[in-house]
C-alpha cells in the first residue's frame, strides 16, 4: 500500500469513527439522525471480507458526513459544539485497543456479527429489528469492560429504547472503524502530528 492509499485508508477509517460519535451525539439530544448516515456505519459490521477501506462505508460517500466533521475538528471549528463528538470517539478508539488483546471477547463478537448479517439480509426495512440485535451483542460484550463510553443528552430521548439500541448500535460501529483506523497503521499521535496530512485528505475525498 503507497503512503498516499495508507493516507486515504487512515482518513476514511477516522471518519468513521467520528460519524458514528456524531449520530450518537445526535440520537442522545435529539432522538433522530439522517438515514444516509446511519445506515452505512451500520451496514459497516457486516462487512467482513471487503479490498479497500471504502467499500466498508459502501463508498466514499458512506461516510460523508465523518469527513466533513473530521475537517471541522483538525481546523478547530465550533470546538464546543464537538467536545462530546471528540469524547466519544477517542473512548471508541480506547476500547477497541482494549478488546484487541482479547481474542475470546473479539470472535464472540465476530460470530455473532456473522449470525447477525444473515438476518440483515432479510430485515434491511427494519433499521430498528438490525440495531436492536447489534445492541445486544454490544451489551453482552464490550458493556462487560471495566471502561465505559458515558452517553449524555436528554433523558427523554436516551430512556426510548429504540434510540438506545441504535446508540450501542452506532458505538459497536465506531469500534468496527476504530479497527480500521489501527489496521491501516493509524495511531493515537497521527491524531497531534499529522493533523495537516488527516485534513488534506479528509478536504480532497469530500471534494471527489
Amino acid at each position: 500500500m503507497s503512503n498516499n492509499d495508507s493516507s486515504v485508508s487512515q482518513t476514511l477509517a477516522l471518519a468513521g469513527v467520528l460519524q458514528a460519535a456524531y449520530l450518537v451525539d445526535q440520537i442522545a439530544r435529539t432522538g433522530s439522525c439522517a438515514a444516509e448516515s446511519f445506515n452505512p456505519s451500520i451496514q459497516s459490521l457486516f462487512k467482513f471480507d471487503v479490498d479497500s477501506t471504502q467499500a466498508v462505508y459502501g463508498g466514499i460517500h458512506g461516510v460523508d458526513l465523518g469527513l466533513r466533521v473530521l475537517q471541522d475538528v483538525l481546523n478547530g471549528s465550533n470546538a464546543a459544539q464537538y467536545r462530546t463528538v471528540i469524547r466519544y470517539a477517542l473512548g471508541l478508539l480506547y476500547l477497541q485497543k482494549k478488546l484487541s488483546v482479547d481474542n475470546e471477547v473479539m470472535q464472540v463478537i465476530h460470530n455473532r456479527l456473522q449470525h447477525a448479517a444473515l438476518k440483515f439480509e432479510h430485515f434491511t426495512d427494519n433499521p430498528e429489528a438490525i440495531a436492536a440485535n447489534i445492541a445486544s451483542i454490544y451489551q453482552d460484550t464490550v458493556s462487560t469492560m471495566k471502561f465505559r463510553i458515558q452517553v449524555t443528552g436528554s433523558m427523554q430521548q436516551l430512556q426510548n429504547p429504540a434510540n438506545a439500541d441504535k446508540i450501542r448500535a452506532l458505538l459497536m460501529a465506531g469500534i468496527r472503524s476504530a479497527v480500521l483506523w489501527r489496521q491501516t497503521g493509524g495511531k493515537r499521535w497521527h491524531l497531534f502530528l499529522s493533523r495537516q496530512r488527516l485534513q488534506k485528505t479528509a478536504r480532497q475525498l469530500v471534494a471527489s
